[in-house]
C-alpha cells in the first residue's frame, strides 16, 4: 500500500482516528507524517501508549483525582529502591517485589484500563481443564454462600460435595 498523501512512498504509517464517532484513517508514509504533524511513534513530542499509563498511574482511585505528589513519592520497594513516582515515569518495575509494593495502587488502575483484575480470556488448550474446573470450584462457593446465608442447608449440602469431588479432580490433574 502505498501513502495516501504523496502516493510515491510505501505507506508505514497507519492511523485510525474516531472523532465524535466518525472513524477515519490514514495510511501515510514517514515524512508526509511529519509533514502532516501526526505523532511517529518514538518520535519526541509523539503520543505513546506510556503517557497514557503514565497518566492513568497517577490516578488515584479513592478520590478520582490527580493523587498529590507527596504520596507518590514517599512510596518506595524495600529490595530495589524504586519509587512509585520512578515507576510511572519508566513504565517498569525494578524487581518482583515492586508488585507486592505498589499493589494497592495497580488494582485500580487495572480494573480501570481492563474492567476487571482477574483474567477473563482464551485459556489455553493445555490447562485449560484445571483453569475451567478451577473457575467452576470459585462460582460454586459463591453459590454455596448464598445457600448458607439463606439457611438453605441441603442444596448447600450437595453444593459442598460437588465442590469436594471438583478439587479432587484438580488435585489428580
Amino acid at each position: 500500500m502505498f501513502c495516501q498523501e504523496c502516493g510515491k512512498k510505501p505507506a508505514t504509517l497507519h492511523f485510525t482516528k474516531i472523532i465524535n464517532g466518525e472513524k477515519t484513517e490514514f495510511h501515510i508514509c514517514e515524512a508526509c507524517a511529519r509533514e502532516k504533524g501526526e505523532g511517529i511513534p518514538g518520535a519526541p513530542n509523539s503520543f505513546s501508549i506510556h503517557s497514557l499509563l503514565s497518566g492513568l498511574l497517577d490516578f488515584n482511585a479513592i478520590g478520582g483525582n490527580a493523587s498529590s505528589g507527596i504520596a507518590n513519592s514517599s512510596l518506595q520497594c524495600e529490595e530495589c529502591g524504586l519509587t512509585y513516582a520512578q515507576f510511572s515515569k519508566i513504565g517498569r518495575f525494578g524487581c518482583s517485589s515492586c508488585y507486592k509494593t505498589f499493589g494497592n495502587r495497580l488494582d485500580p488502575l487495572l480494573k480501570r484500563v481492563h474492567g476487571s483484575t482477574t483474567h477473563t480470556g482464551k485459556i489455553p488448550k493445555r490447562s485449560g481443564d484445571q483453569i475451567k474446573c478451577k473457575r467452576e470450584v470459585e462460582r460454586l462457593r459463591r453459590e454455596l454462600q448464598t445457600y448458607v446465608e439463606q439457611e438453605e442447608f441441603e442444596n448447600a449440602a450437595e453444593l459442598r460435595d460437588r465442590i469436594r469431588e471438583l478439587d479432587r479432580k484438580i488435585s489428580e490433574m
